[in-house]
């Protein structure tokens, strides 16, 4: 007798495990974390030198946690998740490491549904070729404030350009990645300017950024961006890469 075959959508989830990291978020992370772990079993939050109760919370709904003794940045607390499942001393076992192929990215201040992490799969299985999942928020723009509108379309215009493709949204958190990618994401900036270089360097990887359209959230956390510091990072980061 044949075996029935396998719903696609479920391999993939049993297939995903996600990277949350997070920074003094005690008031949001243990929802997130509860609503995340509905959709995957391996949930790992990266506690980026929180001095509040992050950490605990994080644990208490179910997430294995990582803690950096000190604030080190988004971009670190990322390549730490991602080292954690991939890297050459995973503390993941073998045979999980093994099992998982996709990792999702997602943000712990509750600008990001975790049960859209649902779409990102379902774009994931009708994929043709490799590629990097981001989501887009630009199709509904009802909820961002004007400036981050404006800011939003620049960045992505420039990005996009050094990129040699376009992507609607460059600034969104919200992405799944290919395990094949993983080794070369564990460079990169250590702040906000590693959400920036990660799509630049899968694009030169022959990678293809697939956009998918997500809810626009903002949460009553206030924004972990400094804008002069950052924005200094961004523009050294394209006169880089332009010059590659």
């Amino acid at each position: 007798m044949m075996e029935p075959e396998r719903d696609p959508l479920a391999q993939i989830r049993s297939q995903t495990a996600a990277v949350i990291p997070a920074y003094q978020d005690e008031k949001h992370i243990g929802d997130i974390v509860r609503r995340t772990r509905e959709r995957l079993d391996h949930v790992v939050v990266v506690d980026d030198g929180s001095t509040d109760q992050t950490a605990q919370r994080a644990r208490e709904a179910g997430a294995e946690v990582i803690v950096h003794n000190q604030n080190c940045g988004k971009g670190e607390a990322i390549r730490t998740g991602l080292g954690h499942w991939f890297g050459a001393a995973s503390s993941s076992s073998s045979e999980l490491n093994r099992q998982i192929r996709w990792v999702s990215l997602l943000d712990s201040d509750g600008q990001h549904l975790p049960e859209e992490i649902d779409r990102f799969m379902t774009a994931a299985v009708s994929a043709a070729r490799p590629s990097f999942f981001i989501g887009n928020r630009m199709n509904n723009l009802a909820g961002m404030p004007f400036i981050r509108r404006v800011v939003n379309h620049y960045m992505s215009s420039q990005i996009s350009r050094v990129c040699a493709q376009k992507i609607p949204d460059t600034q969104c958190g919200f992405r799944m990645v290919d395990r094949q990618l993983i080794p070369d994401l564990l460079g990169g900036g250590d702040r906000f300017d590693y959400d920036t270089e990660v799509l630049i360097i899968a694009s030169r990887k022959g990678y293809r950024i697939e956009s998918v359209p997500i809810t626009t959230v903002y949460s009553d956390q206030v924004s972990k961006i400094r804008p002069l510091r950052d924005s200094i990072r961004f523009f050294k980061l394209m006169w880089r890469y332009r010059k590659l």
